[in-house]
């Protein structure tokens, strides 16, 4: 029997399935599979090629975080990273933060990345059974480079070793970020990362990032912190044998990472102006707008074993 529909009512049904394909067609968009999230620009530190500066203060309000982490997770995220500025000036917050993703989104990973220097055992004790991975950024094991850096005022390594010791009692994951610049790409760190023994030790070559870092008239000038490739190489060459170790070079960590900033906008660093705020625009949207190789992101390994395990007990039977 042939059915003819009136023009409104086909354009009617025709309005629906397109909103139905829009629905229902999951594998047309990019999914956020890991993303960080830069909930605040602020900063204790002062490091003199950073790349993500305080050009604001704002903080989203903790409900419209919480919506937006949502949004998220139902496009596909299954792993935030909580990241800054320096994410432990706000421990409420990010403690209330992890709680949320971990107890009512069940995501897979929480993690963030810290200076170091403002975690409290207090805040261990409450929330480590919510994180997964602490990355704790440390550029070299002379405290005088340190301090040239800007990272810290003369105790940051025994806040570092303290804080590794620190992930193993309360059964975090342990990560080093290093950014490999001017100043340490002659250091042998071989002897303090096997002491501190970290699960992963990212190696980043100094980025410059146009309007964030790139100038006297910048917050940051990182400039003097360049290197060549082959510098970087050489650094890397030297601690290769460090299972530990994932080298990011510049051309592997531009674009392979979803950044999303104090607005919930989705970075285009040094291509394009960010998106607009997924609380604005929606998941799909945004998605639509960023520049990201998703391809770069799978060869630097941006997917790899970032769910801890239950702690196991020591018995006097192991050996």
């Amino acid at each position: 029997m042939l059915v003819v529909y009136s023009a409104g009512t086909a354009a009617v049904l025709g309005g629906c399935y397109c909103l139905w394909r829009r629905l229902t067609a999951t594998e047309d968009y990019k999914k956020p599979i890991s993303v960080n999230y830069h909930f605040t620009r602020k900063c204790n530190y002062e490091c003199g090629f950073c790349f993500h500066t305080a050009k604001t203060s704002y903080m989203l309000p903790i409900d419209d975080a919480k919506k937006g982490l949502k949004l998220l997770v139902n496009a596909g995220m299954r792993k935030v990273n909580f990241a800054g500025g320096e994410p432990f000036l706000y421990p409420a917050f990010l403690g209330e933060l992890a709680r949320y993703c971990k107890e009512d989104l069940h995501m897979e990973s929480v993690t963030v990345v810290t200076n170091g220097s403002l975690v409290k055992e207090k805040w261990l004790q409450q929330y480590a059974k919510n994180l997964d991975i602490m990355a704790v950024s440390c550029d070299s094991f002379d405290e005088k480079t340190n301090m040239m850096i800007g990272r810290g005022k003369g105790n940051h390594l025994e806040t570092f070793v303290k804080l590794s010791e620190l992930c193993r009692k309360y059964n975090i994951m342990f990560k080093v970020n290093t950014v490999v610049c001017r100043y340490n790409i002659n250091e042998d760190m071989n002897t303090m990362i096997e002491k501190v023994a970290p699960f992963r030790w990212k190696c980043f070559q100094v980025l410059v990032v146009e309007g964030e870092n790139d100038s006297s008239t910048t917050l940051r000038n990182a400039q003097r912190f360049v290197i060549s490739n082959e510098e970087y190489d050489n650094f890397c060459n030297r601690h290769k044998h460090q299972q530990s170790l994932v080298p990011e070079s510049n051309e592997v960590m531009k674009s392979s990472y979803l950044i999303l900033d104090e607005y919930m906008r989705f970075l285009n660093k040094g291509v394009k102006e960010p998106t607009k705020s997924i609380l604005e625009i929606g998941v799909l949207a945004a998605m639509n707008d960023v520049y990201w190789d998703d391809e770069s992101f799978t060869r630097r390994g941006g997917e790899y074993d970032w769910q801890k395990g239950e702690k196991k007990e020591n018995t006097a039977l192991d050996f």
